[in-house]
Order: structure tokens, then sequence, then C-alpha cells
């Protein structure tokens, strides 16, 4: 009976948010590491080979295994992805933009990676979650990411609502994003619920040379709301 053999290591690989420089943002070790790998988990192949060809990887993409992760993935097939073939030891897991397992599919692998007795290793990158919370100057002892709204706008409405009221009673810094394309809606729609003394931190193009970050209340924002449609942008509201 043959035993079925599972790679040793999964690496967490991040990548840049957007047309920034690899050396900008991420340590060198990475590169050594990501160069050195012939497998890869990732969320979308183009912006991959993308990624992966712009810091200058050797290997020809025809030898080169890619495994498709994205919300349409079942569970189940996950397993499938950490099987050692040709004796293949480690793989990496990657993000669209950004770090793996925020806001996007990656922490189905990586739990399946820990059933399985995987090893899982973390590279150091940027998260513009994480970025905009520790520039936003709102509380980083207590926080909640609700991922995206509701696109329909009477629960949206009603989720601004109920975030906006926690961040009061509790104290409590509440971060979510939108599809770039529809920001400009929600921003709206944040300025049209909110209490004018509410805090809005809006946090758009982090890392880039576009980078915008501004925290201020709702009144003042309401003066001159950015324009910041095709963008992406992170929302932080406070007490």
């Amino acid at each position: 009976m043959t035993t079925t053999k599972y790679i040793k290591r999964l690496f967490l690989i991040p990548t840049t948010l957007g047309d920034s420089e690899y050396y900008q943002v991420f340590p060198q070790i990475n590169k050594e590491i990501i160069l050195k790998l012939s497998t890869f988990i990732v969320e979308d192949l183009r912006s991959a080979r993308r990624f992966l060809k712009k810091n200058k990887y050797p290997g020809n993409f025809d030898d080169t295994t890619f495994y498709l992760l994205n919300e349409h993935t079942r569970e189940e097939e996950t397993i499938s992805y950490l099987i050692s073939e040709n004796n293949n030891e480690e793989i990496g897991l990657m993000s669209e933009a950004g770090m793996p397992c925020l806001a996007d599919p990656g922490s189905l692998i990586v739990k399946q990676a820990h059933h399985l007795g995987v090893r899982v290793i973390p590279l150091t990158g940027p998260s513009s979650i994480i970025l905009a919370l520790i520039a936003s100057g709102f509380t980083g002892q207590n926080f909640l990411f609700h991922g995206y709204l509701p696109i329909k706008l009477n629960e949206r409405i009603k989720v601004i609502k109920e975030i906006e009221n926690d961040a009061w009673k509790k104290d409590q810094t509440q971060i979510f994003i939108e599809a770039p394309y529809r920001n400009q809606k929600l921003l709206n729609s944040i300025l049209d619920v909110c209490n004018k003394n509410t805090m809005l931190c809006i946090a758009t193009d982090i890392t880039l040379r576009s980078e915008f970050i501004v925290s201020k209340p709702i009144r003042e924002w309401r003066k001159a709301p950015p324009e910041i449609n095709k963008k992406p942008t992170v929302f932080l509201l406070s007490k």
C-alpha cells in the first residue's frame, strides 16, 4: 500500500501592493527563498507570473507548477496541492496583492497544511490592513476587520450604522475594504450615515508613490471628499 507523501514546508509569500520596487518593502531573504521554489499556489496566474518575472525568477514557467486558489476553489481540492510531486519538499503560497490569508482565500491551504503536519512559514511583507491601522492613529489594542461590506445600499447602510455604534460603544477600531471601483459609493454612504464626530481614516495606495493616509472627523471629510475611485483603499472608523 502506497502512503501519500506531502511537502515539508509551505512558505507564505507576500507580494507588492502595487507597482512598487521589491527592495523597498521586502527583506532580501524573501527573494532568496522565492527564487528557489518551483511550485506555487496562487490567487491569480497572470499576476503571479508578472511578480516572479519582475523579480528575475530563474526558472522556466513551462517547468514551473502553478495551482490556482481563489474563491471558486473547493476546500477538498487543496489537499492535492500539498502532495510532494517529484520529491518536492517545499512550495509557496502567493496572494495577488499583499499578505496571503488576509482578505483572500489562502487560509484554506494553510488549514490543510496544519492538518497534514506541513510546516507553515510566513515571510515578512506589507499588509494594507495592518499598515492602515498603525498609520490611522486609532486604537490598535481592540480592532475588528470586517472584510467587504454588503453591496446593496440598504444592507450596507445598516452595517455601517452597526459598526459605527461598536466603534463608540466598545472603543474598537472598525476596519473594512471594498472593490476599488465601488470605493466612491462606499465613501458616500459613510459620509451620509455616520455621526459628524465619528473619526474616519481613508488609507489609499499604501506603499505607492501616490499613498494617501488621512484621519479626521466625518464633518471634515464632508467638506471635501477625496477622489478614490479605482484606488485600493482601506477604511477605518473610530470614536
